[in-house]
Order: structure tokens, then sequence, then C-alpha cells
């Protein structure tokens, strides 16, 4: 964390995890209050994926504790099992720039971005499968159309 923050260091989950479990289970163990999960998936290989649900625009200041859990929440499952194969991102439901793609600059520093960052569709798309993203647009335009007058009457 203290290299990310003083860029002395470029983020790298590969490595990062690989570090984490070498030392994951040596030391005296603490009891630490964690982040809670948003989303926390197996899959049929074993894998697991921990998810914490972010805004569309989150503020700048806030990647370094978001690295921080990310990090913590693998030395946790690490300690417990320093064998599993764990991934741990960050979720940003929705793309608030559409069609224009998320800009991913203020978090290039402190997350490695393809593996720690899932945004809009390729969030959506890995958890329901290819066009899942598309659906849910079309969902939301489907329901906005029928409940217009509604929608219009509540904000009125």
């Amino acid at each position: 964390m203290d290299d990310l923050t003083a860029a002395i260091s470029s983020p790298n989950k590969i490595d990062e995890i690989e570090a984490i479990r070498k030392v994951a289970q040596s030391g005296n163990m603490k009891t630490v209050k964690l982040t809670k999960v948003d989303i926390w998936l197996q899959s049929n290989d074993n894998q697991l994926y921990l998810f914490d649900i972010k805004t569309a625009k989150p503020n700048k200041g806030s990647f370094k504790e978001f690295k921080r859990t990310l990090l913590e929440w693998v030395a946790s499952i690490l300690a417990e099992n320093p064998n599993i194969k764990i991934n741990t991102l960050i979720a940003i439901p929705y793309n608030p720039y559409e069609p224009k793609p998320y800009s991913r600059w203020t978090m290039a520093g402190m997350l490695d971005l393809p593996y720690e960052l899932k945004v809009a569709e390729e969030f959506w798309d890995f958890l329901g499968g290819e066009d899942t993203y598309q659906q849910l647009l079309d969902i939301f335009e489907r329901v906005g159309i029928e409940l217009r007058a509604e929608i219009d009457n509540y904000f009125a």
C-alpha cells in the first residue's frame, strides 16, 4: 500500500496476491473487522470472486481505501486457505459516460484495472453471461415507457 500510495510501484494484482499468499499463515493472527463483501461468488473450478459495488463516480481519494479493502479480503481468505484462487474486484454497475468508455484514469495508479475493476457491461455480462447488460437496459427502457405517467407524476 505504501509503495502504491507513493507511486513507487504500479498495481499488479497477481504479484500482490502471491506476496500475501507467502505470508498469509505466518506470524500472529489478529481479528479484524473487514468491509462487508457485496457479492461473493464461487465458480465451478473453486475460484472466489468478491465484489465491492461502488457508485458510478467515486471520489478519487477513495481509491486507496478501495484497494486496501480488496487486499484485506485477499489476506483474510488466504489466511484460512492459502491455496485458493481468489479475485477481489470493484464493480461499478453502470457507465454514466455511455456511449463513451468509462473514464478510468483516476483509478489507474491504485487499481490493476484488468484484474480489479468491472464497469457496466463488463460487470453484468460477467455475472449473467453475454448480453445481460443489454437485456437489463432494455428492461429499464420498457418499464420506463410503461410507467412514464406514474414516474412523471411522482417527480411533479
